[in-house]
């Protein structure tokens, strides 16, 4: 039994997945089961169906308190969530980066920060099993898959953002220590994390001397800095992470050194195509939104829908977003089959899809007028958590230097 319909009886016995069909799979030109197999289908229904019942309900409360939904998130992993594409042997779910896009499209659906962040726990999972011994794929992937421990990403430093390979965080090795000393900062998950996957430098200047460390929760001082108050994203915490003469044992070096670079690099490509994903979500919510909204709001005399120019915007929106998906989707098949352009498509993909997915949803907040800009209305948080999308893992700009550098290559 593969994977995915192993997904589908798995939450078939938790919750009559039948009883609740998500409406906005609807046979439309939005359709986002189009072009999918039928098992893809299947657990593309899971997670709709999940996003509906266990998270789109919540997402408004998560929001305003602050709110880490911990149990949710595990419940997601009983799923197979927590560990989309890792290996199953070591309890993940084996599925591709084009399922796993699919995935995250649908769980966004139900609230885009919470996505988000089970999307970087999965990028976390998979670099250490992609790139950890057998010791450490045993030691710790198996509470990642299920997440009863929860992973954060460790790149961007208080002075280097985009100039990632000049990153300061040192980390001397001394005996079967390193000794690490420096700052990390936006970082998702800080505090609730038991494993943060940390670049740091154990060599020369540039991106040759930089290596990748798992460090556990409970480093010795390892400390947070204050919880960061935020646009969006609200459903997960986010702090500076500092280490002052923490020590990781050298056993925790993830590849080897010198290899760090080149490990985040990797796990940053899908990193993007996971972004994008739930970049579509939003947007595929704001509009089904909107055009609800559209059908019950009046104004001189008829329904919104009825009104020419509101409709041509809809019907740009709603090409935005089929373009953006059909990118994304490209994208990630490019990455399952390590085409040579992967880097620019996947790029591509993110540039694209997370600029046109909020401009969709700045749009949706601006057709429901004053009530689009009131709390009360779930379209601005499907807006202010997307709008981060175009500056992390990593920015638009860089996106575009990217593009420009495979396009120019000989």
């Amino acid at each position: 039994m593969s994977a995915a319909v192993r997904l589908l009886f798995r939450h078939s016995r938790q919750v009559n997945l039948f009883s609740r069909h998500a409406s906005i799979l609807t046979g439309k030109s939005l359709d986002a089961s189009y072009g999918l197999t039928d098992e893809q289908k299947e657990f593309q229904k899971v997670a709709l169906d999940f996003a509906e019942n266990e998270m789109k309900l919540n997402m408004r409360t998560w929001d305003e308190k602050e709110i880490f939904p911990v149990d949710t998130l595990r419940k997601a992993a009983s799923l197979g969530f927590g560990g989309v594409y890792i290996s199953e042997e070591f309890g993940g779910s084996n599925l591709s980066r084009l399922d796993s896009s699919v995935i995250f499209e649908s769980l966004a659906t139900g609230c885009v920060s919470t996505t988000a962040y089970i999307s970087i726990h999965n990028m976390c999972a998979w670099m250490i099993d992609e790139f950890g011994n057998d010791d450490q794929r045993c030691r710790v992937v198996p509470d990642l898959c299920t997440m009863d421990r929860f992973a954060s990403y460790c790149l961007t430093e208080p002075s280097v953002g985009s100039d990632a390979a000049n990153l300061e965080t040192k980390a001397v090795k001394h005996g079967d220590q390193y000794i690490l000393n420096g700052s990390k900062s936006f970082i998702s998950g800080a505090g609730e994390s038991g494993i943060y996957v940390v670049m740091v430098r154990t060599g020369e200047k540039g991106s040759k001397g930089i290596s990748c460390l798992m460090v556990d929760g409970n480093t010795p001082n390892m400390s947070l800095g204050r919880k960061e108050k935020k646009v969006g994203w609200n459903s997960q915490p986010t702090h500076i992470v500092t280490f002052e003469d923490s020590p990781v044992p050298v056993s925790n070096l993830i590849g080897r050194e010198g290899e760090g670079f080149n490990i985040a690099m990797k796990g940053l490509n899908g990193g993007r195509i996971n972004i994008a994903s739930c970049s579509l979500g939003a947007a595929w919510s704001a509009i089904e939104l909107t055009t609800q909204y559209m059908k019950e709001r009046w104004a001189f005399g008829q329904p919104l829908e009825q009104f020419q120019y509101l409709r041509f915007k809809i019907a740009e929106m709603a090409t935005d977003l089929v373009a953006s998906r059909l990118m994304v989707r490209q994208a990630a098949h490019s990455l399952d089959t390590e085409e040579p352009a992967h880097v620019a498509l996947c790029s591509m993909a993110k540039l694209f899809a997370t600029d046109k997915c909020f401009d969709i949803c700045n749009d949706a907040l601006q057709l429901h007028g004053g009530y689009g800009y009131l709390k009360d209305y779930a379209v601005q948080q499907y807006m202010r958590d997307c709008r981060v999308h175009q500056i992390l893992e990593g920015t638009n700009e860089i996106m575009r230097l990217l593009i420009a550098r495979d396009v120019f290559t000989s």
